[in-house]
């Protein structure tokens, strides 16, 4: 026998097909309860799409500790041994909740610890670095990679506006031009912080780290061709692929390794370490593993998991910290708030955003709030309420603003052009065949709608990348506009 139908209240319904009616074919009546609460539903069950990363899919998991880091953090989470759930989420970037997976675009790779100490998130990329490094500048970003006001399409000329008046982009944009610029799938992508975070020992030594997760499936790509045939055929791509392989039970992992840098060595170091449109050397700061990342369970309800999971660098836990990388900062604030706007001021009591954690919290109220409230709802107090420790979340596990320290992380160093590193990545991490697929790649882009004034910037912005480069674009460019 089938389950039983009933209202959201719990009540047995008589009907799924037909409403309450005088007669066969007289007027409907208002009291019938089961359709009136089906239709006022299906009228609010849309929430308004992330404004980036609007696409995307995910599914459950767990991270095992394997190495001893315990030298550089003292995160309960991160030590050897530690198994802890997590839940990640893959996305496009600028395309809207129905926009193909397959779009050359930087995927989001969002991932959320539940640890015995509190969520950690962190909002990471498949690429180590972004398109800007100061948050005023993030808002203005997105906007040119949606759509126009005017005509509510998007446009390459815009995005090359803003790219080529924005030379940090240059490192990013080399990456998104490039083989790795449209992932085969998620299983086959790389993901990073990106952001430089903060680990912090037992012993209150602080370290600046980038997190580096490593496929284990290996890196697979597609070609522009593949990527606008799949558009077409299957704008769910990406997400299927994921669903059907854990379904099957091919789970996929990555391997968690860092980049780790000693707390004063960011002073001098020849590049600013804080800067999201740099690398660091893997020569100088070499690759420590410290885990696996296994993901083994798909969501039951793609809603209630997946599109309300909300991921946001301010939930960072002892032994864990923030950066002066000031789009991370930026972040620490405008993650937070968008899930406010778009969830509700509750949105950490929905359930896959919920700590596996005891919370002891002082606020109170709000809309949505499923969680009871306790006496007292202030602090200090006397009456037994919470109180905060600080030898739980030592002092020493955020870095200290003073005003030398912040100075010399944005003075510009010997390194510390917006060019250099997009140039190595193109003239030496690059070979010659995937050199000509860039050249494909960009020209083709430019020729989707690329004008002047903004056509010569772009091909003096690829110059600057290499002047060799630069020609063989512009040559590609202007062959086809004849």
């Amino acid at each position: 026998m089938p389950k039983p139908s009933t209202t959201t209240g719990g009540a047995p319904v008589s009907s799924d097909e037909f409403s309450l009616t005088v007669g066969n074919d007289g007027p409907i009546l208002l009291h019938d309860h089961h359709l009136i609460e089906q239709m006022a539903a299906f009228n609010r069950e849309m929430i308004p799409d992330r404004q980036p990363h609007a696409k995307g899919s995910g599914a459950f998991g767990h991270f095992e500790v394997t190495h001893d880091v315990s030298k550089y953090t003292s995160a309960k989470f991160l030590q050897k041994g530690a198994k802890t759930d997590v839940v990640i989420r893959f996305s496009t970037v600028a395309g809207e909740a129905g926009s193909p997976d397959t779009w050359r675009d930087p995927r989001g790779f969002a991932v959320k610890f539940y640890t015995e100490e509190g969520n950690f998130d962190m909002v990471g990329n498949n690429t180590p670095v972004f398109f800007v490094r100061d948050p005023m500048k993030f808002q203005h970003f997105i906007h040119s990679q949606k759509r126009r006001a005017d005509n509510g399409l998007r446009d390459n000329d815009m995005q090359w506006d803003f790219w080529t008046l924005n030379p940090e982009s240059a490192h990013q944009v080399a990456w998104l031009m490039g083989d790795r610029g449209i992932p085969a799938t998620w299983r086959h992508m790389d993901g990073f912080s990106s952001h430089t975070y903060m680990w912090v020992n037992a012993q209150g030594e602080r370290f600046w780290v980038k997190y580096h997760f490593k496929t284990d499936q290996g890196i697979k790509c597609l070609t522009q061709e593949q990527a606008g045939e799949l558009a077409g055929s299957d704008a769910d791509y990406h997400r299927r692929d994921l669903f059907e392989a854990i379904k099957r039970g091919e789970h996929p992992s990555w391997t968690l390794k860092m980049q780790i840098m000693p707390y004063e060595e960011a002073k001098h170091y020849r590049i600013n370490p804080f800067d999201l449109t740099k690398v660091w050397s893997q020569k100088e700061y070499p690759l420590i593993e410290v885990g696996k990342l296994v993901l083994d369970r798909n969501p039951q309800d793609f809603f209630a998991e997946i599109e309300q999971v909300a991921f946001e660098p301010n939930n960072f836990v002892p032994g864990t910290g923030l950066s002066p990388d000031k789009m991370l900062l930026g972040r620490s604030f405008a993650y937070a708030d968008a899930h406010r706007a778009r969830l509700g001021v509750n949105y950490k009591q929905i359930p896959v955003n919920a700590p596996k954690c005891p919370v002891h919290s002082y606020t109170k109220g709000g809309a949505m709030r499923i969680q009871n409230a306790s006496d007292p709802v202030y602090a200090p107090n006397t009456k037994g309420g919470p109180a905060a420790d600080p030898q739980r979340f030592p002092e020493n596990a955020v870095w200290a603003a003073d005003g030398e320290f912040v100075r010399s992380a944005y003075t510009l160093r010997k390194d510390d052009d917006d060019f250099s590193q997009a140039r190595t990545l193109v003239t030496q991490v690059m070979d010659e065949a995937a050199r000509e697929r860039l050249v494909n790649n960009v020209a083709g882009h430019i020729l989707g709608g690329v004008e002047e004034p903004v056509l010569s910037r772009v091909f003096e912005y690829w110059s600057n990348i290499d002047e060799k480069i630069g020609q063989r674009i512009k040559e590609a460019v202007l062959s086809q506009k004849k």
